[in-house]
């Protein structure tokens, strides 16, 4: 079988890799492809989405299951318009923010406001050598998945917006909040 492994990770695999052989028989119900497709794209996977949930590293572990389940259900269904780590990466992202979206309907809406306060408090007493990943985990859910798309997948306002059932400028402002609170809680006061 040929490998192309001097390719980019993005470059949609041509029809005779050893990636598009093993999406082709996980589509046909092979497990041991689709095992083989999990080991080779898990940590992106939890990756994405531990920074989308704020660094829960149980919850995050148990959404990345629930994207690899829904990947087996949607493979069949997978045309190849994208590179197969872009359709995963997607479905990984909407696992995530319907988790976020599901619990900011309950406890976690209204308990995210009141622990903001507290966890402000928490992290300006904080070292200054904090983790810049356990600040962004401390952001209300909405402003640290608006963060993340943004600023570290690189998603554009609109399509955050569309995914989030948001106003444009309300993605932007929630950026604007992620990013002035980070600065705040970093010690600094220079505001754009």
């Amino acid at each position: 079988m040929p490998t192309r492994q001097d390719e980019p990770a993005e470059a949609s695999p041509g029809p005779g890799s050893a990636e598009a052989e093993l999406i082709r028989d996980a589509a046909l119900g092979s497990k041991s492809a689709f095992e083989a497709l999990y080991r080779s794209h898990h940590r992106r996977v939890f990756g994405v989405i531990r920074r989308l949930v704020g660094g829960v590293e149980a919850r995050a572990e148990e959404l990345t299951q629930d994207a690899f389940v829904r990947a087996w259900q949607a493979l069949p269904d997978f045309r190849g318009d994208s590179a197969f780590s872009t359709w995963l990466h997607r479905l990984a992202v909407n696992t995530a923010l319907m988790d976020l979206r599901s619990r900011a309907r309950g406890e976690a809406r209204e308990e995210g406001d009141e622990q903001l306060a507290q966890q402000v408090g928490d992290v300006c007493q904080a070292h200054l050598g904090v983790d810049l990943e356990r600040l962004v985990a401390r952001l209300p859910p909405r402003a640290r998945a608006v963060l993340v798309l943004y600023d570290v997948e690189g998603w554009k306002h609109e399509e955050i917006a569309a995914e989030l059932d948001m106003a444009v400028g309300s993605s932007k402002a929630q950026l604007h909040r992620a990013r002035g609170l980070l600065r705040e809680w970093l010690g600094g006061t220079n505001h754009d």
